[in-house]
């Protein structure tokens, strides 16, 4: 189930809503009320996907277990745990892709399993590993069984994120004062969830039509053309990602659950280290903590030079994460190079870029990155970056700069250039969501308490 469809919108949400609250009347778990229903929620896009997520939830409990018990053996335990979270997420999602790769260096011919792709998998094995590493670090001591269960599957956050901390949820659902029906939290909850649907609806599907046009007739393209397509596809990712993720957050508070900031006008950054720290927050701390930290602590000896080799290292990951696809890895190693060069530029060079060069080289290095995110085909990606560089000169003589097909096509639709126009003042000189609502918060309930 999609928070944009109507059978959320009008059937799910609101059932779930006026159950949580007026529940107590037939004394039922508020706990066990929310599972279940989130794992309707989960199934009702494919009952085929609830075996594997109920598995992992059993296995990373038996875990927690065994880690708690058995003091001696627990690094093996953690390290054994993280494995199989690994495991299911590469059996799942990355098995087709490891294939298609043999058959491609080997010359082999091994079919395809075309395993099921379960919604959020990404995200609730990522939250698994840390749980498990908060348990071993012994930040977490109590856990029962169906709290644990709800931390995975609260369906809020279950498909697209944020990735949330434990020690963030747990306290709220076990908080009386969250199960009594909230009018101001109910409000922001939906004005946050209507701001979601409009990014996702108008924005997003808006730009898409035409950023999938432009995508699949890419050698049709010209300079402008191929700038309009790349950059719209930017603004349909942050759209599209951001107004999912609102929505999630506005139906979390709507019962009284605060979920952490996930994003913070990323297209203001004005630098690359800056636009991590604003784009999709929660994972790049997952980075931070779990993979980058651990693995420089691993060196014996810690330099800026080993660093930048982890830093490489974690956003290949991150990229590889995003999808089995060479092209996510490529966005990944992208920003992982703009990381390295924007430290070193920071540690060697004292001359400092004022801040609207800063800001146009950033925008522009992530509109390029997100190439590699939207294209099927490497050499696709490359076909486009040359149209918008004018490299590619056999187009450039046949297209000229203002009869192109898909540059009439955006001139003539009104919708669209407004439609993109306004993006660029949402994106550039409006405040977040979050900006906006936040001050309208209790303290007690701020978002950013939650990060």
């Amino acid at each position: 189930m999609l928070f944009y469809t109507l059978p959320y919108l009008a059937f799910f949400l609101p059932i779930t809503l006026a159950i949580f609250f007026y529940v107590n009347l037939l004394k039922v778990d508020r706990k066990l009320l929310l599972i279940f229903l989130s794992l309707i929620f989960y199934a009702w896009w494919n009952v085929y996907y609830l075996p594997i997520i109920i598995f992992s939830i059993l296995i990373n409990y038996y875990f927690y277990k065994k880690i708690i018990i058995e003091k001696q053996n627990k690094k093996k335990l953690l390290i054994l745990g993280i494995f199989l979270n690994i495991l299911i997420l590469v059996v799942f999602k990355y098995t087709d892709f490891i294939i298609e790769n043999i058959n491609t260096f080997f010359l082999t011919n091994i079919s395809y399993l075309n395993l099921p792709f379960p919604l959020g998998i990404s995200f609730f094995t990522f939250q698994s590993i840390a749980f498990l590493i908060n348990v071993y670090d012994e930040e977490i001591l109590d856990v029962k069984t169906k709290e644990f269960f709800l931390f995975i599957v609260f369906f809020p956050q279950l498909i697209a994120g944020p990735i949330v901390k434990y020690k963030h949820m747990i306290p709220q659902f076990n908080d009386k004062k969250n199960y009594i029906f909230n009018s101001t939290n109910f409000n922001i909850g939906l004005i946050v969830l209507l701001i979601g649907l409009i990014k996702k609806i108008y924005f997003a599907d808006t730009l898409g039509e035409f950023v999938d046009n432009g995508y699949n007739n890419i050698n049709q393209l010209n300079l402008i053309s191929s700038w309009l397509v790349s950059l719209s596809f930017t603004f349909q990712f942050y759209f599209d990602f951001t107004g999912y993720v609102d929505m999630a957050t506005g139906s979390a508070l709507m019962l009284n659950i605060v979920l952490p900031q996930n994003f913070n006008s990323p297209f203001k950054s004005l630098s690359v280290i800056d636009f991590w720290q604003r784009w999709h927050i929660t994972l790049t701390q997952f980075l931070n903590n779990f993979i980058y930290n651990p693995i420089l602590r691993s060196l014996k000896n810690i330099n800026f030079f080993n660093s930048m080799i982890v830093t490489i290292i974690v956003f290949f990951i991150a990229g590889l994460w995003h999808g089995p696809s060479w092209n996510f890895v490529l966005f990944g190693l992208f920003h992982g190079v703009g990381l390295v060069i924007n430290h070193t530029y920071k540690l060697f060079f004292n001359f400092k870029i004022p801040k609207l060069f800063a800001w146009f080289l950033t925008f522009n290095f992530v509109n390029i990155s997100f190439i590699f995110f939207r294209s099927e085909e490497i050499s696709n990606s490359i076909n486009l970056i040359e149209k918008m560089f004018f490299l590619d000169e056999k187009t450039s003589e046949k297209l000229s700069l203002l009869k192109n097909e898909y540059l009439n096509q955006f001139l003539n639709d009104n919708n669209l250039v407004f439609c993109f126009i306004l993006s660029v003042a949402v994106c550039f000189f409006f405040n977040n969501a979050y900006q906006l609502l936040d001050k309208r918060m209790d303290n007690s309930n701020s978002i950013k308490k939650n990060l």
